[in-house]
């Protein structure tokens, strides 16, 4: 089994001040090994997985407390580029006026 990563010393009073409650209820099962409590306690703690657990400590060591927020997933990036979205608004712009150009349907 390997060394678990190293976590952040003030994560008690960050807890104390978190407004997130998943990040609240994150915090014990990172604080759990470091009061004496198994990996495995810290899990059943977080219900979560160990590599859970370690990816919330790493967050957690390389943000801070914002580390542990639920995040938005990124979803899937725009099919369209600007350029994309601003043909249809020139093509609309550059249309033939009826009194100067003598067209009666465009």
């Amino acid at each position: 089994m390997g060394r678990p990563p190293p976590l952040r010393s003030d994560y008690d009073e960050l807890a104390l001040r978190s407004k997130d409650a998943a990040s609240s209820r994150r915090l014990p099962s990172l604080a759990a090994p470091c009061d004496g409590a198994s990996r495995s306690e810290a899990t059943r703690l977080g219900s979560a997985t160990l590599q859970i657990v370690r990816d919330w400590v790493l967050q957690f060591s390389a943000v801070g407390p914002v580390g542990l927020n639920d995040q938005k997933a990124p979803g899937q990036p725009p099919r369209l580029i600007n350029a994309h979205r601003n043909t249809p608004a020139t093509a609309i712009a550059a249309r033939p006026v009826a009194a100067a150009d003598g067209v009666l349907h465009w």
